[in-house]
């Protein structure tokens, strides 16, 4: 990425469950059955619309996609939002994507009428800099849920108001 800048689009296209699988299988973060769930999303997204509750946001420099949030409202709660993805292709890492698709999210969050969004993430040691990203950003650091994901592996949820 050049230029320190991203264009964002929110409509989700046809080959976007290929792109989705790429860019999160690029970070080697994530477990084959937490790419399929990503990519389920995107189709879930394909063949619902709007109403099957999956936002996103697909961050594209030079005419390619490098990375994407998806998020969506918590069911029966009235202003609580899930911020459910946001990956950066291995290759673009630290150059300021995933700070400028989490601000974007913020933004279209609020706009939605978006009060909290909730964060969940691995306590692994992979994911430190995951956490310190999300702590770094006013995300507060509510639970953790221990072996959640597995043996040594809990689940770590954080929380902003927006």
């Amino acid at each position: 990425m050049t230029g320190g800048q991203a264009a964002f689009r929110d409509a989700v296209r046809e080959g976007d469950p290929e792109i989705v699988r790429a860019i999160t299988e690029s970070t080697g973060f994530f477990y084959s059955e937490e790419v399929d769930t990503a990519v389920e999303l995107v189709e879930e997204r394909l063949a619902k619309g709007p109403r099957s509750g999956y936002h996103f946001l697909f961050a594209e420099s030079e005419g390619r996609t490098v990375g994407y949030s998806c998020f969506g409202p918590i069911a029966c709660t009235k202003a609580s939002f899930d911020l459910y993805w946001i990956v950066v292709a291995s290759d673009t890492r630290g150059q300021g994507v995933g700070s400028m698709l989490l601000e974007e999210s913020e933004r279209v969050i609020a706009s939605m009428g978006g009060k909290r969004i909730y964060v969940e993430t691995s306590s692994r040691a992979l994911y430190d800099p995951t956490r310190a990203f999300y702590s770094a950003r006013g995300y507060a650091e509510q639970a953790v849920l221990k072996d959640f994901y597995g043996p040594e592996d809990s689940k770590v949820v954080y929380c902003k108001l927006v």
